[in-house]
């Protein structure tokens, strides 16, 4: 009977975790540097770090043991995720966490080559909806828009604003140099909150524009 706990030892193990975990993370950070604020979240990092090693754990847990797959998978079961995911892009990046973990257990080259992947394909479309957006135009719609009813608010300025730099509704942010400009997009499930934002942001004189957008 095969069992992946024989064939590592400790420190390479170590090393496995590590490299799941250092996997997981530059997810997060690509995603960041896509614009993509949802993902920067305490909960978001946390999860990014941990669910590669804890699938890898579980897959080397399971190898070649038929009964303790099957009383795993029975365990497993009662586990779900009571936080709803708001876009197909973040139930997508879960799946890559997962096989990344899967990978790292079984053949920790291929979940390299994923991971690398992944990251370059979120690093290149970034890009270009980076460049389309300092061009006032946009290739992609909003996104959470899809499976979500939520409200769009998307600030232009002159300035930064310190308020909503640190917005946890903050979804994108991108500045431009020539005329210079501050461009925020934010999201909100709740029209109180929004409409709580836009008071305080009327006596900013630096905004040049607000533009919102009530989910129907």
């Amino acid at each position: 009977m095969n069992n992946l706990m024989d064939s590592y030892s400790y420190f390479q193990y170590v090393l496995l975790i590590t490299l799941a975990i250092i996997s997981g993370l530059s997810l997060r950070f690509t995603l960041s540097h896509a614009k993509q604020m949802w993902a920067t979240t305490y909960h978001h990092t946390l999860s990014y770090a941990l669910l590669p090693v804890i699938t890898m754990i579980i897959t080397t847990l399971i190898a070649g043991n038929l009964a303790l797959s099957l009383g795993m998978i029975g365990a497993l079961s009662i586990v779900r995720f009571r936080n709803p995911v708001k876009s197909p892009l973040e139930l997508v990046i879960y799946f890559a966490l997962i096989t990344i973990g899967i990978g790292t257990a079984v053949n920790f080259k291929l979940s390299i080559l994923l991971t690398i992947v992944v990251n370059l394909v979120i690093f290149v479309f970034g890009k270009f909806q980076n460049k389309f957006d300092k061009k006032g135009k946009s290739i992609f719609s909003i996104s959470f828009e899809e499976g979500s009813s939520v409200h769009t608010m998307e600030v232009k300025s002159t300035t930064q604003i310190k308020v909503l730099d640190e917005n946890k509704n903050l979804s994108s942010y991108y500045s431009m140099k020539n005329p210079v400009s501050f461009n925020y997009r934010l999201f909100f499930l709740n029209q109180d909150e929004l409409k709580k934002l836009q008071e305080d942001l009327k006596t900013n004189n630096d905004i040049q524009s607000i533009d919102i957008k009530y989910a129907r």
